[in-house]
């Protein structure tokens, strides 16, 4: 697939429910407009380097008619992919399809290949799906009933932990994958956001709660006090690679120390390394490609704790700033990548030219190549809306239907070459799905956060809350974009 500058896609429009059409439809009309030209997207000024401080979060512009028309067509797009690539009797979600809406076929590597993790994103699709009326509520009770089902009554499972890789129709082990704790930790996820967001269903509520409290996180210790191992084969055991250091991992470590049935020690949450860096006058703890400062935030509401002890750190303002230092790193590669701008950035773990990497920065990864991943700005859309709206819609203005199509946007696309990754992936289209809802209503905080276990959690491993004042400047009114972002992203 080759790259162009084109006008913006608008076909393909899944069906927006009857008593929201009007309003919506009015909006993408503005939309499509501004597509055209007659608006363009604020070019951000030079970086500017705020005090990095908890008082990141105040009132200030928030989303425009055109932000959430651009949001809701974005979204829907990419719930498309987990309505139509999940199967009907097992709820299986694929780990990949190809852009135009086929899935891969027998001569392909990825045939039936499904994940836990994508599972998870699209359990928690559902819930904003309903809530949207993309779907029925019946319809999304339904799918979310047949995959908790699956996963509790017939999935194969060792000591309640699921495979990475599994064949979308039978469930089987696929690629020799491990029994995973973070795939399963990222599956929980939309497990329990499932079993809030329909807690009058019993039997949801029952079969959610027997998944996650099958799931002995003891045992993933391995025989380690406090490290988690990343997995367990049955040819060989314990992964030696064990959660020792940053990541995104802190929402696989508070389901554990939350776990009614098979709770670790709140230590562990001390064990691991954390590791800071400065780039561009941002200093913020360090651990890889940016998904890492991204997953557990789809679901885990850190904007209002921090920890107890120096430096006192709020998990929430440090992806902040990670992200403001990942764009400012790609800036300052445009000498040599001229694909990179204020509003072209973004690079994550994606496909490439060359396959599968997991590439970021900084510091430099040496497979740089100016491909640009629009779930690198797409998963922080719920910690800097401003540049990460600028840099979405400006992908999507410049190169239009060569990048966004039936699921949104191709997992990545190198400008400098013309090439366009031929797939979508479904943890990149989930991190964007749920950070743009989070960005929007803040929707799958609210309700992940009401399982009890996890707010238990985090005051067990010293999280503790912030002032009353900036809780209250946090979440008063609409959505908004924050000082930290907003002072780069405008003049």
């Amino acid at each position: 697939m080759r790259l162009a500058s084109l006008p913006a896609s608008t076909s393909e429009n899944p069906a927006r429910p009857r008593t929201r059409r009007t309003i919506l439809s009015l909006l993408l009309i503005v939309y499509a407009i501004s597509s055209s030209g007659a608006w363009a997207i604020p070019t951000p000024a030079p970086i500017e380097r705020p005090p990095f401080s908890d008082t990141s979060i105040i009132q200030s512009r928030r989303l425009s008619a055109l932000d959430e028309a651009f949001l809701e067509d974005l979204s829907r797009r990419s719930f498309q992919y987990f309505w139509e690539h999940a199967d009907p009797h097992t709820g299986l979600v694929l780990d990949r399809a190809h852009t135009n809406g086929e899935g891969h076929n027998e001569s392909e590597h990825s045939y039936r290949i499904a994940s836990s993790a994508a599972t998870g994103f699209g359990l928690t699709a559902l819930c904003i799906a309903a809530e949207r009326g993309w779907i029925s509520r019946l319809e999304a009770r339904e799918r979310v009933r047949t995959t908790l089902r699956f996963y509790a009554e017939r999935a194969e499972h060792k000591h309640g932990w699921f495979y990475h890789w599994m064949d979308q129709r039978s469930g089987e082990r696929r690629w020799k994958s491990e029994f995973s704790s973070i795939d399963t930790a990222l599956l929980l996820g939309g497990v329990l956001t499932a079993r809030q967001y329909f807690r009058s269903d019993a039997e949801l509520v029952r079969l959610a709660t027997q998944i996650y409290e099958r799931v002995d996180f003891s045992w993933m210790l391995g025989g380690h006090p406090t490290l988690l191992s990343h997995g367990w084969k049955p040819e060989t055991g314990f992964l030696k690679p064990r959660w020792d250091s940053y990541s995104e991992h802190t929402i696989l470590q508070l389901l554990a120390v939350g776990s009614p049935a098979h709770a670790i020690t709140p230590l562990s949450w001390r064990a691991w390394s954390r590791m800071r860096m400065t780039f561009a006058g941002y200093t913020y703890l360090t651990g890889g490609p940016l998904f890492v400062h991204q997953y557990s935030h789809a679901w885990v509401d850190y904007r209002d704790r921090r920890e107890g002890w120096y430096p006192y750190t709020n998990y929430f303002d440090n992806s902040v700033a990670a992200t403001l230092a990942h764009r400012a790193f790609c800036i300052s590669l445009a000498s040599e990548f001229p694909s990179y701008t204020e509003n072209l950035w973004g690079i994550t773990a994606s496909d490439s030219a060359r396959g599968y990497v997991a590439w970021g920065g900084p510091p430099r990864d040496p497979a740089i190549d100016g491909t640009i991943v629009p779930a690198a700005a797409g998963g922080s859309l719920q910690f800097t809306p401003a540049v990460s709206l600028a840099a979405l819609r400006t992908m999507k203005e410049k190169y239009g239907a060569s990048i966004y199509g039936r699921y949104g946007f191709a997992d990545a696309f190198n400008p400098l070459t013309g090439w366009v990754g031929p797939d979508v992936i479904g943890i990149n289209i989930g991190i964007t799905l749920l950070s743009a809802e989070n960005l929007r209503t803040g929707n799958v905080w609210r309700w992940f956060m009401m399982n009890r276990e996890i707010p238990h959690a985090m005051r067990m491993v010293g999280l503790n809350h912030s002032s009353p004042a900036r809780r209250a400047r946090r979440h008063a009114g609409k959505p908004t974009l924050n000082h930290m972002d907003q002072a780069s992203a405008t003049r």
